[in-house]
This record gives C-alpha cells, structure tokens and sequence, in this order.
C-alpha cells in the first residue's frame, strides 16, 4: 500500500483530491497549509512543490502536482472505488477533457468578470447535458466540477433555473458522505480562500 501525503488548503483547488481520498477510503497524512501564514512559499514546501500550490498529494515520498494527476492517480490506483470506468479509454479522453476545459476554462473565468462566468457556466451546463453525472457514472470529473462550482457559487448570479444540471449536479454531490465529510474536516480548520 502507498504512503500518503496530503498538502492542502482548505476550500481550495486542492478540496477535490481531498473529497476524491475520502471517495476511495484510503488513509492519508494530512498537511493543512494556510495562505494567511504563507505556508505554500516557504523554503521547505517549494522543496516538495516548486510551484507553491495546493493540492500536493506526496506519493512514497515522490510529489505528484494539478488537481487533475491527483484526481487521476487516485481513480487509476484505487479502481474499487469505481471513480474512473475501468479499461474504458473513451471514458478516460473523455475525463482528460472535461478536466482540461474545468482548469483551463471554468477555474480562470472569475477574473473576467461576472459576463464571462456566466457565459463558461452557461457552456459546463450545456456539456452536463441533462445526465446526473458527467460521464454517465459518477467520476473523478464530477468531483472536480463540483469544488469549482462550490467555490464559484456566489459568483454565478443566475439563477437555479438558469443552469438546472449544474445546480442539481451540486445538490446531489453535497449528500455524499465523501463531500460532507471533507467539508466538515476543512470548515473545522478554517477557509481562508484568496480573492
């Protein structure tokens, strides 16, 4: 069994991999990091992490970086956990896609302001497509996807019947026992997001 290492800030990027190691149900040394304190700059965390960001997962004693590795590494490593489709590659191209476009379009969107969050979400709804879940089976996707809404929720001025799958996506991922309890574990420390 891996070692594992957990670095993370609290209501951070780093919320999905900690709800996605709950998911799997493996056990996990936790490092909560404060931005307050500037944990992520200092000398002994840019010696595991370079790039001083949350999540770091630290895997036999080896970093491994971006939401989506972790993500990816936990449903690859733990499959019982059924957070991936096994042996599916088109579930797996489907999963890099949906990751690509939640990092590279929905997570940047706020500091573009209210019209263009609006507009991104308008699309992740549109890509939701009616379904439960992203790829028809719950994943690793509707974890990612789930963090950055709830992050971005006070930002999304629509309404819930604006983006009814987004919102009844966040409903059904906040009766998970993963999710509640990753909430309740990070709301205990304390959220100190940046603006």
């Amino acid at each position: 069994m891996s070692e594992l290492v957990f670095y993370f800030a609290p209501g951070s990027s780093s919320m999905a991999v900690h709800i996605a190691l709950h998911e799997v149900g493996v056990s996990f040394e936790p490092r909560p990091m404060s931005f307050h304190k500037h944990d992520m700059r200092s000398s002994e965390f840019r010696a595991i992490n370079p790039a001083g960001k949350v999540p770091t997962l630290i895997v036999d004693g080896r970093p491994l970086t971006e939401v989506a590795a972790c993500l990816f590494y936990l449903a690859k490593r733990f499959p019982e956990a059924k957070l991936l489709a096994a042996n599916d590659i088109e579930a797996e191209a489907q999963a890099v896609s949906w990751m690509s476009f939640i990092a590279s379009t929905l997570h940047p969107a706020r500091r573009q302001g209210a019209e263009h969050v609006n507009e991104v979400w308008r699309i992740a709804e549109a890509k939701l497509a009616k379904r439960e879940w992203a790829l028809g089976d719950y994943s690793i996707v509707d974890i990612h996807l789930f963090r950055l809404f709830w992050r971005l929720l006070p930002s999304v001025k629509s309404a819930p019947t604006t983006l009814p799958g987004l919102f009844r996506h966040y409903e059904r991922m906040m009766i998970r026992p993963a999710v509640r309890r990753t909430i309740e574990l990070e709301s205990a420390i304390g959220y100190e997001l940046p603006a």
